[in-house]
């Protein structure tokens, strides 16, 4: 979901699209495989009871599980987006409130990242972005390719100081 076209500034182009690791994303899975094994199971082993009516009570319970163990994770992280261009740096985040923070490229002072042992493995990591406002830095965590975004966003940097060539 890259930034809309509306809200880019005239002569701005996207560079990269990108959201955390589809690593987020494996907790949710876990429940989702959990609950419907065990669903499935006590449906088919109550559905005779209470005139029937105590399988699909268990049913709608698994389905409660999963919309909000499974479903609701999966639309956050698939919202959340970073969104690099040749002028700024966009977080967008929310389901049914947008919420979003734009900082200008020629206002960042330092780019720098963080890898633990999981991050290495994975091929992700922290982006930290300090820029010269009164807020703290923003961390963009759990960023795939992490060098590459990195060395991108700190070329783009240097260009919107006058230090560099464009990407």
């Amino acid at each position: 979901m890259a930034l809309s076209r509306k809200l880019m500034l005239d002569g701005e182009k996207s560079i990269t699209t990108t959201r955390t690791h589809v690593k987020v994303l494996f907790l949710p899975f876990l429940i989702l495989i959990v609950v419907a094994a065990a669903g499935g199971f006590l449906f088919g082993k109550t559905k005779d009871t209470w005139d029937g009516n105590l399988g699909y009570v268990v049913l709608a319970v698994a389905v409660v599980l999963v919309l909000w163990g499974t479903v609701l994770p999966f639309l956050r992280w698939y919202l959340w987006t970073y969104t690099l261009t040749n002028k700024r740096l966009v977080e967008q985040k929310g389901i049914l409130t947008r919420q979003g923070r734009v900082i200008p490229l020629s206002r960042v002072n330092d780019v720098a990242f963080e890898k633990n042992l999981n991050d290495r493995v994975l091929g992700c990591g922290t982006l930290i972005i300090h820029d010269a406002s009164e807020q703290a830095g923003l961390e963009l965590r759990d960023i795939p390719h992490i060098e590459d975004f990195h060395r991108t966003i700190a070329s783009l940097v240097d260009v919107a100081h006058g230090a560099g060539e464009a990407v």
